[in-house]
């Protein structure tokens, strides 16, 4: 998991080209989705994490994004329930 505050923009750009940066997360709503994702573009960037898999955002507690990974969503809610 690496935080959005602990490094700057050029940095940022240059993981996301490079593939190791392909999914974004809410730290305090534990939440992850794709970097195109609306809601995740709102968010503060004091509370965004970023993740090479879903597997490691799942590692960590995070849960996926009702709007972007509408299917994981479902089965990730279908789980608990």
């Amino acid at each position: 998991m690496i935080r959005h505050i602990e490094m700057d923009d050029k940095a940022l750009y240059q993981k996301i080209r490079q593939k190791e940066i392909v999914f974004g997360g809410n730290s305090i709503l534990k939440i992850y989705g794709t970097l195109q994702c609306k809601s995740g573009k709102r968010m503060k960037k004091k509370n965004r994490v970023f993740f090479i898999s879903t597997e490691q955002a799942k590692e960590q507690g995070y849960r996926p994004c009702g709007h972007c990974l509408r299917t994981d969503y479902k089965i990730w809610k279908n789980g608990l329930i």
